[in-house]
């Protein structure tokens, strides 16, 4: 991975056990660069808002509120080796990856969905794009040291069907894609692979159904893919049906590792 300018990330293992991170505190605000006139123009008319509240910022160079940047928790350890989601008891796995068995190599995802879920439903639903800056500061802090690890060649985030992508406007998954690329300078692959099917919402549906909604609705856009190890990049992780789907697909098209990163992940089903 080439050296980034921006780049930051690493995991405090003591901090992570309570769910916060003291280094967290310098990412809350934004990389410090001069001004534009058109910039100050664009904040009076279009303000950001705070990923956690949604209240308008005061200053520029923040990305969420003084005040909401102590209400943030991140994923505790001990999390399960394969998935990231948190644990309770000892186990080295969690229930969904004792039961079954997943074709990604491993993931991990920053924020715990019941922590963050207005947030990302905000984001996800509701326009609030500029969320994805705050949100993938979070993910290349948490998580970079592990991508660093993991020696990745390219970020490829969960493709939505064209019908989707024009009624919402945007792909989240590639907006945090993005943003994450911004600081550790992994390269974002988005022409990769498409989505050719319209699902229906996975969280109206069980394993099963997760499973049969998937099947047929990931294709590759290019017949050799010259990558050998990907992460997949999404906003929520729950069973990892479409991580295995699009792992699958990936797996066909020549690439030997595949992990995922999210920026929040459920308890499964």
């Amino acid at each position: 991975m080439k050296p980034c300018p921006e780049e930051h990330g690493g995991e405090d293992m003591e901090q992570r056990k309570r769910g916060y991170s003291p280094e967290f505190e310098k990412f809350g605000m934004m990389e410090k660069k001069p001004f534009r006139c058109i910039e100050w123009i664009w904040d009076a008319l279009f303000p950001r808002r705070c990923p956690v509240c949604d209240g308008i910022l005061r200053f520029r160079r923040e990305y969420v509120c003084p005040e909401c940047l102590k209400k943030i928790k991140f994923v505790k350890e001990p999390v399960c080796m394969k998935c990231g989601k948190e644990l309770e008891g000892e186990d080295e796995y969690c229930y969904d990856c004792r039961e079954g068995k997943h074709r990604y190599i491993q993931g991990a995802a920053v924020f715990a969905y019941q922590e963050a879920a207005m947030s990302i439903y905000r984001f996800k639903y509701g326009g609030r794009q500029e969320y994805a800056l705050f949100f993938g500061r979070c993910m290349a802090l948490l998580l970079g040291e592990r991508l660093r690890r993991w020696r990745v060649q390219a970020l490829v985030p969960v493709p939505v069907h064209p019908s989707r992508k024009r009624q919402r406007g945007y792909n989240q998954a590639q907006l945090l894609a993005e943003a994450v690329s911004r600081y550790t300078c992994i390269p974002v692959r988005s022409d990769i692979i498409l989505r050719q099917k319209k699902t229906a919402p996975q969280k109206e549906l069980d394993r099963e159904q997760r499973q049969n909604n998937l099947k047929k609705a990931f294709k590759i856009s290019e017949n050799d893919v010259k990558l050998d190890t990907i992460v997949i990049i999404d906003d929520i992780y729950t069973t990892g049906s479409t991580i295995d789907a699009m792992t699958a697909v990936l797996h066909s098209a020549g690439v030997k590792k595949v992990y995922y990163a999210a920026l929040a992940i459920g308890n499964g089903l």
